[in-house]
C-alpha cells in the first residue's frame, strides 16, 4: 500500500493528501454538501503548490466529502457578509478565480471524481478538470437564475467547451437539474458508474495515467490549451517545442526500449 502524505492547511474544510501517484484534493464541508467557502477557495492555490512540486504525483484528483456531494455549490450562508456589496463580490471573485485558474492552467492531469451533488460552483470546478467520472446517482445543476446571480466569461467558456453552446443555454435557462447520463450525453461527463465503483474505477484510471510519459501528457494538455484559443492567440511555437521535448526526453528511448523489449516502460518524467 502506498504511503500516504498529510498536507497541513489553515482551514479543515479542505483536506489534501498524497498518495502513491494521486494527489487528493478533497472538499470537506459535508454539512453543506461541501458547499464551497471562501477558506476552502483560499486553500486551493496552497494544495496545487505542493501537488506541483512533487515529481511523485502524477495524477490530481478532486473529491468532495461523504456520499451525497461533490460541491454543492457556493456556501450561500455567507453571502451577506462576503458577497452584499460591490467590493466584497469583487473580492469573493478575484479569490474564486485564481484558485479556479491554478485548477484549470496545472500541467499535471485532473480528475473529478462525483458523487451526488454537482451544483453551481461544483459543476464550474469540475470543469476546470481534464476528465469527470461520475457515479450515476450524480445530479448537476447550475441555479444561478435562480438566485440572480451572474456567471463569469471565463466560467461560461469552460462548460461551452464542454457542451457547447446550445447545452450551455439549456444549463443556465432552465436552472434544472441534470442526471449523469444527461451530462454524458452531453459531453459533460466522461465516464458514467455505479456508485460502489466510482472510486475503484478513478483509482484505475489514475494507475493508467501514471504509467504513462509525463511529458507526453504535459505536453498533450498545453497543446489542447493553446488550440481551444482563437486561431490568432494560438501559441504554434509553443506546441512545436511540447512535442521536440518529447521526443528528446530520456522516456521517449524508454518507452522505444520497452516496446522492442516487450516489457513495460517506466517513465521518470525526463
Amino acid at each position: 500500500m502506498a504511503d500516504i502524505q498529510t498536507i497541513e492547511l489553515p482551514t479543515d474544510r479542505m483536506i489534501a493528501r498524497i498518495e502513491g501517484a494521486i494527489g487528493w484534493m478533497i472538499f470537506n464541508n459535508p454539512a453543506r454538501r461541501n458547499a464551497i467557502s471562501l477558506d476552502m477557495w483560499q486553500a486551493v492555490p496552497a494544495i496545487m503548490d505542493r501537488f506541483e512540486a512533487d515529481p511523485a504525483v502524477r495524477v490530481i484528483v478532486l473529491r468532495g466529502e461523504g456520499d451525497k456531494a461533490f460541491v454543492a455549490g457556493a456556501d450561500i450562508s455567507q453571502f451577506e457578509q462576503q458577497r452584499s456589496s460591490r467590493e466584497t463580490i469583487a473580492q469573493f471573485d478575484a479569490i474564486s478565480r485564481h484558485a479556479s485558474q491554478r485548477l484549470a492552467n496545472t500541467a499535471k492531469p485532473t480528475i473529478a471524481m462525483i458523487r451526488g451533488f454537482c451544483i453551481g460552483g461544483g459543476v464550474g470546478i469540475a470543469a476546470t478538470c481534464d476528465l469527470r467520472i461520475a457515479a450515476d446517482d450524480a445530479k448537476f445543476g447550475v441555479p444561478a437564475a435562480r438566485l440572480g446571480l451572474g456567471y463569469a466569461a471565463d466560467g461560461v467558456q469552460r462548460l461551452m467547451g464542454l457542451v457547447g453552446p446550445g447545452n450551455t443555454r439549456e444549463i443556465f435557462y432552465t436552472a434544472r437539474q441534470f442526471t449523469a447520463a444527461e451530462m454524458h450525453g452531453m459531453g459533460f461527463v466522461n465516464r458514467v458508474t455505479p456508485v460502489d465503483g466510482l472510486e475503484a474505477y478513478v483509482r484505475s484510471y489514475c494507475a493508467m495515467i501514471a504509467d504513462n510519459a509525463p511529458l507526453t501528457i504535459k505536453a498533450l494538455k498545453a497543446t489542447v490549451a493553446e488550440l481551444l484559443k482563437l486561431s490568432p492567440a494560438v501559441d504554434r511555437e509553443l506546441c512545436d517545442r511540447l512535442v521536440r521535448d518529447c521526443f528528446d526526453s530520456e522516456d521517449y528511448v524508454e518507452g522505444r526500449r520497452a516496446f522492442m523489449e516487450k516489457r513495460k516502460p517506466v517513465f521518470r518524467g525526463r
